[in-house]
């Protein structure tokens, strides 16, 4: 009885961890997507007004409006690796070694998409002002082949393998994990293709195309994983 008991609390605590990260994470990405679909990029190959141009040492003027998304990205990261380990808590001990890795990929890609958009809001800014412009070139979102679009590209490839590392662990054949599951595959063959297909188009030269569509297809994979995973915690108290 006591161990009953014990089990109850367990799961039921268990099911409000997972169900706040989960509406946590749908909310922010939802959010995140938004205000960086509103904020166009302003170089590079996809820019359509006179943009910035190197050494994107005049981009002042941009901060913070341009900037702003960042905090419910970071924000983003978080949750979702929090997510993603409330997910390996719920794992059949079989499936344990999926989730496992999965959480692993996802903390190396929130500590780069973290520290990327950190340092975007904490140097770029206060060293423009005080006149230190060395070394901001490579490091500005503005540079449509810098330091800034190569980490989020491997903050965001890092993030969807380790969806895919979850896929396996709703292999159940109800709608709903069905769905999970499939978001979750779909989300690395999207980035593949697109990272190939780019890759074939303009080589070395992709500048920030792969990084947009990956960012994309993570942050949509994010919103329709994350609305499944929220009817999933749901229901896990009574499973």
């Amino acid at each position: 009885m006591v161990y009953n008991e014990i089990n109850s609390k367990a799961v039921s605590s268990l099911s409000k961890f997972g169900l706040s990260a989960a509406i946590l994470t749908t909310l922010l990405a939802i959010i995140t997507f938004g205000m960086a679909v509103s904020t166009p990029p302003l170089s590079g190959p996809l820019c359509t007004v006179e943009g910035f141009t190197y050494p994107y040492l005049d981009i002042a003027s941009r901060f913070p409006r341009d900037y702003l998304w960042m905090y419910p990205a970071i924000l983003l990261s978080i949750c979702t690796l929090i997510l993603i380990i409330a997910v390996h808590q719920v794992t059949p001990g079989g499936k344990k070694h999926f989730s496992l890795v999965s959480v692993h990929i996802a903390t190396i890609s929130s500590l780069i998409l973290i520290l990327t958009y950190f340092v975007q809001i904490s140097v770029i800014q206060p060293a423009l002002l005080a006149g230190e412009s060395d070394g901001i070139s490579i490091l500005s979102q503005y540079n449509p082949h810098g330091l800034f679009i190569v980490m989020e590209e491997a903050g965001f490839s890092l993030l969807i393998l380790s969806l895919l590392f979850l896929a396996p662990v709703f292999s159940k054949p109800t709608g709903l994990e069905r769905i999970i599951r499939w978001s979750f595959i779909l989300g690395f063959i999207f980035a593949l293709f697109a990272f190939v297909l780019i890759s074939l188009f303009y080589g070395i030269n992709r500048e920030y195309r792969f990084e947009i569509a990956v960012i994309t297809i993570a942050w949509i994979e994010l919103i329709v994983s994350g609305v499944g995973l929220v009817i999933f915690f749901n229901d896990y108290q009574s499973v």
